[in-house]
């Protein structure tokens, strides 16, 4: 029954060789294609633009708490009561505001990020489905999936070149 066995699975495998043999195949970065467009790279021009002044303010407070907390664990021994529970009081509130404006701009960039990605994805999707037809491609892979593959099996590129033209 073994042997049996192995020679249907040696038969199958020696069949469906030419059929594999004769399929074009191709790897696509699906996530890359997206990210090095023309249009993604607006957009992250756009969202720093548009982020940066919360980013700065973060940036600022992030700084501030540092330099308390530097001045408390530095000087913390020599000063009053008072003015080491004003200090403490003041970097609680920075910790605060910082955790706070940080969650605000988190999601504004998250709702700002898929708003992008639905503008984007029909034109991607065009693209791929294009490149795929003129390549005459059988199957297309995830480059994910993949562990290596030979730089002409790779069709990322010309769906990015194809994206950018769509415009």
């Amino acid at each position: 029954m073994r042997k049996l066995t192995q020679l249907v699975l040696l038969t199958a495998a020696l069949l469906a060789t030419p059929a594999f043999a004769e399929m074009k195949v191709a790897v696509l970065n699906y996530q890359m294609a997206l990210l090095e467009s023309d249009a993604a790279k607006r957009y992250a021009v756009d969202a720093e633009k548009k982020f940066g002044p919360q980013l700065s303010k973060l940036k600022t407070l992030e700084s501030d708490a540092k330099r308390i907390q530097d001045r408390m664990v530095k000087d913390g021994e020599k000063m009053q009561t008072a003015e080491r529970e004003r200090l403490e009081l003041e970097f609680k509130q920075k910790a605060r505001d910082f955790q706070f404006q940080s969650k605000e701009l988190n999601e504004a960039k998250a709702i700002a990020d898929r708003e992008m990605l639905k503008k984007l994805k029909p034109n991607l999707d065009k693209a791929v489905e294009e490149v795929i037809k003129k390549g005459n491609f059988d199957l297309v892979l995830e480059r994910g999936a993949v562990i290596d593959v030979k730089p002409q099996f790779d069709i990322t590129r010309q769906v990015i070149e194809r994206m950018n033209q769509l415009r």
